[in-house]
């Protein structure tokens, strides 16, 4: 079943529920977001960006396969 841009929204908000949250797309598979946050201050852009695939909880994993690609911008603000 695909994944909306809401939905992946509000995974990453589950985690970070004071960041500043964008997502974009409309296939049900390739997205672009943007997640700035206080708590990546002082982490480099992997840190980052493993913190949020962490907060999709599996929807990457080729496995479940709901969520082929997204396009992933991180930062402190």
């Amino acid at each position: 079943m695909p994944i909306t841009a809401s939905e992946i929204e509000s995974l990453i908000r589950e985690s970070f529920p004071n960041a500043q949250v964008t997502v974009q797309g409309d296939d049900g598979a390739h997205f672009a977001a943007e997640v700035v946050d206080e708590s990546f201050r002082g982490k480099n852009r992997v840190q980052q960006q493993r913190a949020v695939y962490s907060a999709l909880k599996g929807k990457m994993d080729g496995s479940q396969g709901e969520l082929h690609a997204l396009a992933l911008t991180t930062r402190a603000p």
